[in-house]
């Protein structure tokens, strides 16, 4: 019946759930698990995790992992068991690296090597998903359905919902509209909604450009703090003017907005990194703590749009070699790298000199 969530719509009920401190169910024709986010969870649903019966254990990435001296058998996550007497607190410390300078000793933490790691696999991508800590109490379950049912959790066929995960989800345009700006007058604003409920992401057209022709472009990812506030700490607000007059001037282009902040952890876990370059870590070394990669952005929406607005190549502005690539490997012919060096500052001259040498950028 169509009025049935189909699996895009679950992913997106099961995100939800996560975000709220609800619990979700993972399902195989195997096996099934019981996931929470270690984020949101509380002392009431850890005690009735701990009651249903199977020791849960937390799933936490190898980058925080290594942060933390736990062995991941698994290769890219570990699966940390937890001590009898591990309440709440424990859990968060493992999770969130804020107090890891003031409370270094989390462990020794003991971590699984004997069994499957996919739906662990799965919890952890979900969560990253729902712009979470990437950490997740996972517990087994014996019968999946009848628990779920019994209370009202949502079921997530883990297969398929791991295959689905890792494609970009279709855009859909949803409105077009005249937006004179100030370095044009000659604007449109095009909104893009994603398929699997999430952020939208925008398309600034500065006048009419050719769709025959490489198209000067830049790719934006939303930086609340640099093009709002005007941060000093990012080189992201100048970036974004720059390029929005440079299209002016020569009277065409086109600006992707794509909200992926804070490299596509999100603003919260961009606060955190923050919180931890206070602290004395470069931004790389941050998102590791966080148990993030250096950079969670997907570019290939980038390449959705510029192909669902009916371009084919483009002159990119970018400092980006990753960006790059991405077009390429996604359909975008890229005629030329242009050049973006704005915004260096007194606050953000180590963050530039980080992305050069650990990123990759030609700065």
């Amino acid at each position: 019946m169509s009025l049935t969530p189909d699996l895009v719509e679950t992913l997106a009920r099961a995100r939800a759930d996560l975000r709220m401190g609800v619990a979700v169910v993972l399902e195989t024709p195997e096996a099934a698990a019981l996931v929470m986010a270690a984020e949101t969870l509380t002392p009431a649903r850890l005690a009735d995790l701990r009651a249903l019966g199977p020791q849960p254990v937390l799933t936490i990435s190898a980058r925080r992992a290594a942060t933390l001296k736990a062995r991941a058998y698994d290769g890219d996550l570990a699966r940390v068991l937890l001590p009898a007497e591990a309440d709440l607190a424990w859990i968060r410390a493992v999770a969130d690296p804020a107090d890891d300078l003031r409370m270094p000793m989390k462990g020794p933490l003991m971590t699984a090597r004997d069994g499957a790691a996919d739906l662990h696999r799965l919890a952890l991508h979900l969560v990253k998903s729902a712009r979470l800590l990437p950490a997740a109490l996972v517990a087994d379950l014996g019968r999946p359905r009848e628990f779920a049912a019994a209370h009202r959790l949502t079921v997530v066929p883990a297969r398929a919902a791991a295959d689905l995960l890792e494609r970009p989800s279709p855009l859909e345009p949803v409105v077009t509209a005249r937006l004179p700006l100030e370095v044009s007058e000659a604007g449109r604003l095009h909104i893009f909604r994603p398929e699997d409920g999430g952020e939208e992401h925008y398309a600034v057209e500065i006048g009419d450009p050719s769709r025959h022709a490489p198209v000067l472009a830049r790719l934006h990812s939303a930086c609340f703090t640099g093009d709002l506030l005007g941060s000093l700490k990012c080189d992201c607000g100048p970036q974004l003017r720059a390029a929005l007059k440079q299209m002016g001037e020569e009277g065409a282009g086109v600006l992707l907005y794509l909200n992926q902040e804070g490299r596509g952890i999100g603003l919260a876990n961009k606060m955190r990194a923050y919180s931890l370059q206070d602290q004395g870590f470069d931004t790389v070394e941050a998102n590791h703590r966080l148990g993030f990669e250096d950079d969670e952005r997907d570019f290939r929406i980038g390449a959705q749009i510029l192909s669902e607005m009916g371009f084919a190549a483009v002159r990119l502005l970018t400092n980006n070699p990753g960006k790059i690539a991405m077009m390429e490997e996604n359909g975008i012919t890229v005629t030329e790298r242009v050049p973006l060096r704005v915004g260096e500052t007194a606050h953000n001259r180590a963050y530039l000199a980080t992305k050069a040498a650990k990123s990759g950028h030609l700065l």
